[in-house]
């Protein structure tokens, strides 16, 4: 009878409550909790599950250059960086605000870490972001011109709530590209 309720609950995409049912039945001592303790812990595993899989699929879809979190920058480092502010940003209020962070500085400071590290938290608050360097980004917005996927390219990027576009400057931008960036921001 448990393994058809594991397999509905499987059905039902209850994957948590199914791998944590199997795992209780598999460890004598959960028959001395409660039914309300034992299912406290399936809604628990449930929940975890999906915030587990909503997360991994926000940081696949963002597609960040950096494996960086807001806890791995190093502030000992004489590079500028306000602790305060990085704590503040940290928070994601500037995303709900629909605030822009323009982070500048000289080569080798770490600036594409830092907005990894705050495209990665967005990403943990369950905002959504994807991460460009600008000639990929211009690019592919040239291609979407030719093919007629224009429109939906800016429909995606403008749902999308933390856009990171790094390496701006690196070349001028021709008058096509400033429109498309005129466009994106």
């Amino acid at each position: 009878m448990i393994e058809q309720t594991i397999d509905k609950l499987n059905q039902m995409k209850l994957f948590g409550m199914a791998k944590e049912l199997s795992r209780q039945m598999q460890v004598p001592d959960s028959s001395a909790l409660s039914f309300e303790e034992r299912f406290s812990l399936l809604v628990d595993m449930e929940m975890t599950s999906r915030d587990n899989r909503r997360l991994s699929r926000l940081l696949k879809g963002a597609r960040l250059r950096e494996n960086a979190s807001i806890e791995d920058i190093d502030f000992r480092t004489n590079r500028g960086l306000d602790r305060s502010m990085i704590i503040s940003l940290a928070s994601c209020a500037w995303v709900v605000k629909h605030y822009n962070v323009l982070i500048t500085g000289p080569t080798g400071v770490g600036k594409t870490f830092i907005a990894c590290a705050l495209a990665n938290q967005a990403c943990r608050h369950g905002h959504s972001a994807i991460y460009y360097r600008a000639p990929r980004l211009l690019s592919e917005l040239k291609i979407a011109r030719a093919d007629g996927s224009y429109v939906k390219l800016l429909n995606r990027l403008a749902k999308t709530e933390v856009l990171v576009v790094d390496d701006w400057g690196i070349n001028a931008l021709s008058e096509p590209e400033r429109r498309d960036i005129l466009e994106v921001v």
